[in-house]
């Protein structure tokens, strides 16, 4: 069991720029996390550079491999449990590429600490705070989120970070089996249940700053599913019991 303890779920698919740096800036902060990589048969190699620090750090970093390239949703779920099987009381998610600072997770974590359910890391609170993205990536996904707020009403300016910390006790009460988001949508889902659910939210301004190496994974059916589903997943929420557990 691993009560008390953090653990970072980093996805993975063609990341091996990045992997071994972020893993190790992780594994050296002040405050101990452990990591799973969810990698998705990534053909670039980045499977092999993490078994080979897997040797390093046994009892710290671990891997789940999938068949192929089944979304980031699916990848968040497939970790949510596993983390929770091995008792972690705290469970955050960010990406392999640098975007989010690591230093960052200890200011998520303390806010967990201090009585927050869900810490997420915010491009928005505090005005724009993003770095090196093209304009017109920015203008839509902060319209997109202005959306979100329109459509659910829920009281989070940026609810598609991929950037959170989750205290144990939400993942436990959300219905897994409920949610089919696959891409970013998949943020907004569990920042609505979550919510829906009457857990406290709490926003940390953060700098985002875009990848510098590797390829990024966006496209224009990512945000078509932001869209629609989030339409839908208004709908299904009138049932107050859909994503319960």
């Amino acid at each position: 069991m691993n009560a008390g303890k953090n653990i970072v779920i980093i996805p993975t698919y063609n990341e091996k720029e990045n992997i071994e740096c972020i893993i190790r800036y992780v594994l050296n902060l002040s405050l101990p996390f452990d990591i799973l990589v969810v990698d998705d048969n990534s053909p670039d190699g980045t499977r092999e550079i993490v078994k080979r620090i897997q040797s390093e750090f046994p009892e710290r970093l671990f891997l789940l491999e999938r068949e192929g390239k089944l979304g980031l949703g699916t990848a968040y779920l497939f970790g949510f449990q596993w983390s929770l099987e091995r008792g972690y009381s705290k469970i955050c998610e960010m990406d392999a590429d640098f975007s989010h600072d690591p230093n960052d997770l200890l200011r998520l974590s303390e806010a967990c600490d201090k009585g927050c359910d869900l810490a997420i890391g915010s491009r928005y609170v505090s005005g724009i705070t993003v770095i090196n993205w093209p304009i017109g990536r920015v203008l839509m996904s902060f319209f997109a989120s202005r959306y979100v707020r329109l459509i659910t009403r829920m009281p989070v300016q940026d609810p598609t970070s991929g950037f959170v910390c989750y205290r144990r006790e939400v993942l436990e009460s959300i219905n897994f089996n409920k949610i089919r988001f696959k891409g970013y949508a998949f943020q907004i889902g569990m920042k609505f249940y979550t919510w829906k659910l009457g857990f406290n939210l709490s926003e940390i301004p953060i700098i985002f700053k875009d990848r510098t190496l590797g390829v990024s994974k966006m496209s224009g059916g990512i945000f078509k599913e932001a869209i629609v589903g989030v339409l839908l997943m208004k709908i299904r929420s009138l049932f107050s019991h859909y994503y319960r557990k």
